[in-house]
């Protein structure tokens, strides 16, 4: 293994494959559970810690632009949820007070990429 598994090129592919498998024409047959899910909201989670973590310059440079990028095609491909209706299923595992989680945990998929 030459690339740690958690870097943060890891953690960006996880959140671009997520929100590749959300958007429409994705034709991709491989299973994805719903706690495949949480996984990648939690990668993003974890960007967003990294990008507090470096200098200013840096959330307005390359790095900052490209997840600002992903971020506005994660929204386009769900909607809001403030019933919080995958809950149940679809939690953050870093125990938090609702309020501080990142909008991502408060969003639904538009095509509902596990089975249902």
């Amino acid at each position: 293994m030459t690339v740690p598994t958690y870097s943060v090129a890891d953690r960006f592919a996880s959140w671009e494959r997520l929100i590749r498998r959300l958007e429409p024409g994705w034709d991709g047959d491989d299973f994805y559970p719903i706690s495949a899910y949480d996984n990648d909201l939690d990668s993003r989670d974890a960007l967003d810690q990294v990008m507090r973590a470096l200098p200013e310059e840096a959330n307005e440079g390359p790095l900052g632009q490209l997840l600002a990028r992903l971020d506005t095609r994660f929204r386009a491909a769900t909607v809001a949820d403030p019933e919080l209706s995958l809950r149940p299923w679809v939690r953050p595992t870093t125990e938090r007070p609702e309020e501080e989680l990142g909008e991502w945990w408060k969003r639904k998929p538009v095509r509902v990429p596990w089975p249902e």
